[in-house]
């Protein structure tokens, strides 16, 4: 039987897993993503290419290598026919390589809309961060079961009745906030204007991705955004509105719960968040200036700045459990190079009491102390390393005491955004 591997952020996002995806991706022949939509930026850099991928998995860069957008993304049509030319540009091919689920559920304009005006009229003070691409209210007329699939648009007469349906309950929400209505002729007849281009992709992917197993092919799935944001285990309701954590997988592809799936947990040296909700390592002043200069922490998808901190090692520790994770991959450990010393959490006190488990209570989160411990730095350049033998004894100390905290190998340490950046401790 095939081992295949999953590709999990398990902090708020941002990890770096783009690049990994890319570097696995050369010895595999499919990669899968199982949720999200695309707010997700996977940057990857060759050589003085840089390519950001929202929506397509990572793995399109390799000319032999399948790409499957599962059941369980939402998808914007006319953000993946952007980002599909913008391949082209860079001269990767897609046809016969890249393969929609029929049964995603599609992002229609209004979509973003309705995340817009939740997010900054109705949450006011209480926003969430919301990158406001309609992602969650896509995700809410699924559950809601009035969403429409991609499906549909093999059959124009049944898509026309879906958006009227789904239009009228929108028409309802927005006169009763004295907003201008939609026009579901008009939304149907844009979305048939690049019905062709998009039914050239559409596919049973349950069906390719069930021969792959028959023919015990490596799969490798990628997920977006990370652990801590997950709606059930993560700090809700600073949250995405699916599932990044392995269980999502089963759901977002029907791969099967009989299938092997070897969890690679992407870490960054240092945490990140983006947008509100609690960050209990946040750090202040000088140090989240020099950690977000140095890592050049902007989203992909959106330019906002993204908050910095110390490692959590507390919160890891929560998110190897949860997601079973068989090795860690580090990245942008160079971002620490200036450092004379370097906190790690590996803890919280609530109340004055130590903590058991990491709490996905917002309520909670934001009044933990978090306990540190404070290592080494190195003070030397650990960029573009590619021997372990070469790097410093203090950032081999550091990998090692991430290794001892979680109870789980580091398999990969990335000292650069290229792919050749890159020490291979364990290979895959």
């Amino acid at each position: 039987m095939s081992k295949n591997y999953a590709v999990i952020g398990l902090q708020w996002g941002d990890e770096g897993k783009g690049k990994i995806v890319d570097l696995l991706s050369e010895k595999i022949k499919i990669t899968v993503r199982y949720q999200g939509g695309h707010n997700a930026g996977h940057t990857v850099i060759i050589g003085d290419k840089k390519i950001v991928l929202h929506l397509i998995p990572s793995g399109i860069i390799h000319g032999d290598t399948k790409c499957i957008i599962g059941n369980g993304v939402v998808v914007d049509p006319y953000s993946f026919i952007k980002e599909i030319k913008e391949l082209h540009g860079f001269g990767i091919k897609t046809k016969g390589r890249l393969f929609l689920s029929k049964d995603a559920h599609m992002i229609l304009p209004f979509h973003s809309e309705f995340d817009s005006i939740i997010e900054e009229e109705i949450r006011g003070e209480q926003k969430i961060g919301t990158t406001k691409r309609g992602i969650g209210p896509s995700y809410e007329d699924k559950a809601g079961r009035r969403g429409i699939k991609l499906s549909s648009l093999y059959n124009p007469e049944y898509l026309k009745k879906e958006i009227d349906y789904l239009v009228k309950i929108k028409n309802i929400f927005l006169k009763g906030i004295n907003k201008s209505t939609l026009d579901s002729n008009k939304i149907y007849e844009d979305i048939m204007e690049i019905r062709d281009e998009l039914l050239e992709y559409i596919a049973d992917t349950f069906l390719i991705i069930q021969k792959a197993k028959e023919n015990e092919d490596t799969i490798l799935f990628e997920g977006a955004q990370g652990a801590l944001l997950d709606i059930d285990f993560g700090t809700y309701p600073y949250v995405s509105s699916s599932h990044p954590t392995v269980g999502g997988i089963y759901t977002g592809t029907g791969i099967g719960a009989d299938t092997e799936i070897d969890v690679v947990g992407i870490v960054k040296a240092y945490t990140t968040r983006v947008g509100k909700g609690p960050f209990p390592t946040e750090a202040k002043g000088e140090d989240e200036k020099i950690l977000r200069e140095r890592g050049k922490e902007y989203g992909a998808t959106t330019g906002r700045p993204r908050r910095c901190g110390w490692l959590d090692l507390f919160s890891l520790k929560y998110s190897v459990k949860l997601n079973g994770v068989k090795s860690i991959v580090l990245t942008k450990i160079d971002i620490l190079d200036s450092f004379e010393k370097i906190k790690v959490c590996i803890g919280y006190k609530y109340k004055g009491k130590m903590l058991d488990n990491f709490p996905t209570e917002s309520w909670i989160l934001d009044r933990v102390e978090p306990v540190y411990e404070e290592l080494e730095g190195w003070r030397t350049s650990t960029y573009g390393i590619t021997d372990y033998d070469d790097m410093p004894a203090n950032a081999k100390n550091y990998i090692r005491y991430i290794e001892d905290f979680l109870k789980t190998a580091v398999s990969i340490v990335s000292t650069g955004p290229d792919r050749k950046e890159t020490i291979i401790l364990k290979e895959f």
